[in-house]
């Protein structure tokens, strides 16, 4: 069986929100598994890359607004800009990582769940009792997840999860890697979807090369 595709994210993105629900329709036309790993954006775009957060770059900011729009809507993945400040996937990420080490059908229910708090309620996810809310609507014990999240293992995990993404080249969100082939954001998802068919980048007789 193929290897599963590597799916990159950060809860905070909306771009990686609408990746994480076509990833999935794209992954079952192909008869591939997506595994969904978590990473911050505060280390990889601001730390790494030294780049101020993309939404407050002039010029790009308003453009990216305007591709979230259209992409939303090419994609079918409704969603709405919640205007809330400062929100971090610090305590979410922490729960994913923790629950995919028990179950990870159960975390990919989990960060659907908080991918959906956020961006299409509104809700800042940055609490930890919000996260453990979401956990345990999906039958997760609270007192154990609470318990979990602050624990020199659950920083861990998440450090050498994001740690291990960098060493791979990743460094945004949504990030795909298929059979060692990287593919950034949703607009190369056409080359993504190449590559699982084909497994080259040569222009295929009958289709357009671009």
């Amino acid at each position: 069986m193929p290897a599963p595709i590597e799916f990159y994210f950060d809860f905070i993105s909306p771009f990686g929100y609408i990746g994480s629900v076509h990833i999935e329709r794209v992954a079952a036309k192909h008869g591939r598994e997506v595994d969904w790993r978590p990473i911050l954006l505060g280390v990889t775009v601001l730390k790494i890359m030294g780049m101020k957060p993309l939404p407050l770059t002039p010029l790009k900011g308003p453009w990216l607004d305007r591709d979230r729009e259209r992409l939303s809507s090419l994609f079918d993945v409704p969603l709405r800009k919640h205007g809330l400040k400062g929100v971090n996937s610090l305590a979410a990420s922490r729960a994913f990582l923790w629950l995919k080490a028990r179950d990870e059908a159960l975390a990919k229910r989990f960060a659907q769940a908080i991918y959906a708090r956020l961006w299409l309620d509104g809700v800042d996810i940055t609490p930890a009792e919000t996260v453990i809310a979401e956990a345990a609507a999906l039958g997760v014990d609270a007192a154990r997840l609470g318990a979990a999240l602050e624990t020199a293992e659950a920083k861990a995990a998440l450090n050498d999860c994001v740690a291990a993404a960098v060493d791979k080249g990743v460094f945004g969100s949504p990030f795909f890697i298929a059979d060692g082939e990287g593919f950034f954001g949703n607009d190369h998802f056409w080359m993504l979807e190449h590559w699982l068919q084909h497994h080259h980048f040569n222009p295929v007789q009958g289709q357009p090369s671009s």
